[in-house]
């Protein structure tokens, strides 16, 4: 049975070896530039993506950054806004958001279900959808 954690004096319990309990680790920052390449990658100011988020613009630069951890409820959040797998802000190696290996074609129609996708009003969607008609014959 392991033994409990006992807190040392001043009411802290002990941590693993060569970080704090809350502070970002390596993987925190992956996330967060993973996060960043997605923003400019839809073209998304930090303030655009915050609103959207439903946070200030400075929490997500901390977020980018790896200064401050994303829990899990905010990079859902994040991931529903971007239209991304959240799998693909733990990537290491060039994120699928990249784009890399699609064709041109097929990355402006992901393009362009991102942008339809964050339109709110019914009735510019229905507007949205009568253009894209038109241009389609």
């Amino acid at each position: 049975m392991p033994r409990p954690r006992v807190a040392k004096k001043g009411g802290k319990t002990p941590q693993r070896k060569g970080r704090t309990g809350r502070s970002p680790t390596e993987i925190d920052r992956i996330v967060g530039a993973n996060l960043r390449k997605a923003r400019l990658h839809h073209d998304l100011t930090l303030a655009e993506l915050s609103t959207e988020m439903g946070i200030s613009h400075q929490q997500l630069q901390k977020y980018e950054t790896g200064t401050n951890r994303l829990s899990a409820g905010m990079m859902s959040i994040a991931a529903d806004v971007l239209n991304i797998r959240i799998v693909h802000l733990f990537e290491e190696d060039e994120p699928s958001i990249s784009g890399k290996g699609r064709t041109a074609e097929s990355r402006l129609r992901e393009d362009a279900g991102f942008w339809l996708s964050r339109i709110r009003s019914r009735a510019t969607l229905q507007m949205a959808v009568r253009i894209l008609k038109a241009l389609a014959s």
